[in-house]
């Protein structure tokens, strides 16, 4: 099922982001996800506020809540 992958990305995700922020492109690389299935697992946890975003002219920053 999809719903249960993107949420074992989303855990993924939550345990890179454990040792702080990080950009997008570096969450990729560490979590090894492709950019489409990272991306469904950020709006997952953005919608059930655990994470926070933070752009800068050039990239955006994750970070847990």
């Amino acid at each position: 099922m999809l719903t249960t992958k993107i949420g074992e990305n989303a855990g993924l995700i939550w345990q890179a982001l454990q040792g702080g922020a990080l950009t997008t492109k570096a969450l990729a690389k560490a979590t090894k996800l492709k950019v489409a299935d990272m991306n469904m697992a950020l709006g997952w946890l953005a919608r059930e506020n655990k994470i926070a975003f933070e752009e800068n002219e050039t990239e955006v920053s994750v970070s847990l809540i």
